[in-house]
């Protein structure tokens, strides 16, 4: 894209309810290669599933915005910003 924006924060989910918050160019090969294994941290939590994607925006804007839902992760902010919530008793 012309304007730099073509990035996106995403949210994978797993069955247990563990919540995984990445940023790529292209979520969709993201989510495979994480159900592959290659991503390391995820390898031993999948199956992952696509939970919440953001807008499409630029890469600076795309890490703060993976920042603040990382520190908020689980918390009300995270639920406000994604919709999505910690299922009870999940780690």
């Amino acid at each position: 894209m012309a304007d730099g924006k073509r990035h996106q924060v995403y949210v994978l989910q797993n069955q247990d309810g563990k919540f995984y918050i990445g940023l790529s160019e292209n979520v969709a090969l993201r989510l495979l290669q994480h159900n592959q294994g290659i991503s390391k941290w995820t390898r031993k939590y999948r199956p992952w599933s696509m939970a919440w994607a953001s807008e499409l925006m630029s890469l600076s804007d795309a890490r703060r915005l993976e920042a603040r839902l990382k520190r908020q992760k689980g918390g009300v902010g995270f639920q406000h910003l994604t919709g999505l919530s910690r299922l009870v008793g999940s780690g």
